[in-house]
């Protein structure tokens, strides 16, 4: 098994800064309570684009900290002063606003767990509180873009903190990647991750019991309506089917030769 660790502080933050411009994000709104009968814990929301709505659906096996569809404490202001979207620890030079409303499912067990969307979707960003003695080890590649006190933001409700990304090859072509706080510039990490591509899952590990360390999710749009778009974009394209253009060139080429702790409410 295989590391590749990245610490992420300014630099990383101004890796992702060119990847895309700005761009609004619908986020989830989540609605009811719990749908597991059992010790479990599952969810639904709601996000709605420009043009569809997609019902998003959070399983646990595990079960959860707590759940907050709708009202309660805001914990997606900056540093407990209100919103301000300039210098928030989840808006980037790719996602222009926060997450609305104060909707937040609070993670407390380790183990994992999966959101489903009723269609495939692009780009998905997924904002985290207080990562803290936490980690999250997903099945899909990311990109950090932002982070509480760093590059100009303001810390997040509980505070700041850095984070890493580790990069672990599980072998038979098969990678983990982890985002894990690494306590550079403070132990609480708050900020915001994207996924590049189209898909309708995404599969997680919470790598210890924490109370609490929270999440919520949106998307840029529908993998259709993004795609029509811009169909040239990761995920938008057949996987390994060349495009004409490509296959013609390919032909020549044969021809002339014969990729927690605490706390907290």
């Amino acid at each position: 098994m295989k590391r590749t660790t990245r610490a992420l502080g300014a630099l990383a933050i101004a890796l992702c800064s060119g990847a895309a411009s700005a761009a609004p994000i619908f986020w989830t709104d989540w609605t009811g309570g719990d749908l597991d009968a059992g010790s479990g814990f599952q969810a639904q929301g709601t996000i709605t684009t420009g043009s569809s709505s997609v019902t998003v659906t959070y399983t646990n096996a595990q079960g959860i900290g707590f759940y907050q569809p709708s009202g309660g404490i805001d914990y997606w202001q900056n540093n407990r002063a209100g919103r301000n979207p300039a210098t928030s620890p989840y808006t980037s030079a790719a996602v222009d606003n926060i997450p609305t409303d104060t909707d937040i499912v609070a993670l407390s067990q380790m183990g994992l767990q999966t959101l489903n969307f009723s269609q495939a979707i692009a780009n998905p960003v997924f904002a985290f509180v207080s990562l803290n003695g936490n980690g999250y080890a997903f099945n899909r590649d990311f990109e950090l873009l932002s982070l509480g006190g760093v590059d100009g933001n303001d810390c997040g409700y509980w505070g700041c903190g850095g984070a890493s990304k580790v990069v672990v090859d599980l072998g038979g072509g098969n990678f983990e990647y982890q985002l894990n706080s690494n306590n550079v510039g403070g132990s609480e990490p708050h900020g915001a991750l994207r996924f590049l591509g189209t898909f309708d899952t995404v599969t997680w590990r919470s790598s210890s019991n924490e109370f609490w360390n929270g999440f919520t999710v949106g998307v840029q749009d529908t993998a259709v309506d993004f795609c029509s778009a811009n169909p040239t974009a990761p995920g938008c394209t057949p996987s390994g089917v060349p495009e004409p253009a490509s296959l013609a060139l390919l032909g020549l080429g044969l021809a002339g030769l014969a990729i927690g702790r605490r706390r907290k409410l």
